[in-house]
């Protein structure tokens, strides 16, 4: 049995980059195949039951395809190294930023990709040319540039209008300068080794933001230490020149570094309105069901989707207005982090709290949906 496993992405992919470097981390042998392989197009897809990327194929022949969902499974069969903290206050700020990155950072990396196309549009066209499948290089580059319009026209639906790109813009310098600080100081999110929230933040800050022209000036200029984590997450080897008398490992007695309070604060006060204005929405698209089962899709039209949602929220965020469809999976994925905090107890609850306290996040901590969401079968549905 051939022991690789078989990633199906592109390079200019938000999510393949996330489970790539997870992949390089980890020391697992891989081989990574265009999206344009007839194999994939055909066979691979059929299996998904969705025209998605990334997927990975184990070497049991097991097809996955949510990156979190192929971390966990490679993680439950691979011992070493060991990228789970030991600390339960850790791994529940690990999986938090993780969901962060994975599901709000999405939509300021579509933003920079997408509302400056026109400077970008070589690069991005040659990209998107790489995984279309046609006979020609004129062909691929006519296609990709079709493509590329389909995924531009997503801008609205993530909330990115002109009267809200400001806003977005000055929070993603923020963010920016919040990490530089912190990767000045420590090689990854949790100290002196990778984590889920090394993984999930990859996806955003990877691919579109340290890729494509325009933000990669901005962060290669503003923010040089963002970028050279970026580096520093698709080399092999866990210790780096940069960092060489910090030891590998987390911080004891599940301590954090102290420069990751300020992005955890950031992360509360910025995601946090939308999270809420997420789990409105989704608790009336319930109230709206007849007798719903747990076969029932999360999705707003009973199709099978992505990136399905349930209708449109509004609402205010940094002295504007929010309008954008609702984002089930973001509450999936937040839920990792909210059910290992619930179910916290002593001097470990005592510990959360305090920190929660700190960086402004009990509100967004609390938030519940009248009922779970279950990911199956490559979909949200009912749990």
């Amino acid at each position: 049995m051939d022991e690789r496993y078989t990633i199906w992405g592109t390079p200019h992919s938000l999510y393949t980059g996330k489970i790539r470097s997870y992949l390089i981390k980890k020391g697992i042998a891989y081989e990574e195949i265009m999206a344009s392989d007839p194999h994939f197009v055909g066979d691979i897809i059929r299996q998904v039951g969705l025209k998605v990327i990334p997927v990975m194929q184990a070497p049991d022949g097991e097809i996955i395809q949510d990156t979190t969902a192929m971390i966990d499974h490679i993680e439950s069969r691979v011992a070493a190294p060991n990228f789970v903290p030991p600390g339960p206050v850790q791994r529940i700020v690990a999986d938090l930023i993780d969901a962060f990155g994975s599901n709000y950072l999405m939509a300021i990396a579509m933003h920079y990709r997408w509302s400056y196309r026109e400077q970008q549009e070589y690069f991005l066209c040659n990209e998107f040319a790489r995984a279309v499948p046609a006979p020609t290089y004129s062909e691929r580059m006519e296609k990709a540039g079709k493509l590329m319009s389909r995924f531009a026209d997503f801008l609205p639906n993530l909330g990115v209008t002109p009267e809200v790109i400001p806003a977005m813009e000055e929070s993603y310098k923020e963010l920016l300068a919040l990490l530089e600080t912190h990767f000045q100081n420590y090689p990854y999110f949790l100290g002196g080794c990778p984590s889920a929230a090394d993984f999930g933040m990859m996806a955003p800050l990877y691919a579109h933001l340290a890729r494509d022209p325009v933000p990669a000036f901005l962060m290669k200029t503003t923010a040089p230490s963002v970028y050279r984590w970026t580096e520093r997450m698709n080399m092999p080897g866990i210790k780096h020149g940069d960092f060489k008398d910090l030891a590998i490992g987390f911080p004891d007695d599940d301590a954090l570094p102290e420069t990751l309070e300020p992005i955890l604060a950031f992360l509360f006060s910025q995601w946090g309105p939308g999270q809420k204005a997420d789990v409105a929405c989704f608790d009336a698209w319930l109230d709206g069901l007849e007798a719903p089962d747990a076969a029932t899709l999360v999705s707003h039209d009973g199709r099978r989707q992505v990136h399905p949602h349930v209708g449109r929220v509004s609402y205010a965020w940094r002295d504007v207005v929010m309008q954008r469809a609702s984002q089930p999976h973001a509450l999936w994925h937040f839920e990792r982090s909210r059910t290992a905090a619930r179910a916290l107890t002593g001097t470990d609850r005592e510990q959360l709290d305090a920190l929660l306290e700190r960086t402004g996040g009990n509100a967004m901590m609390a938030l519940t949906t009248k009922r779970r969401i279950a990911r199956n079968d490559n979909v949200l549905m009912l749990a």
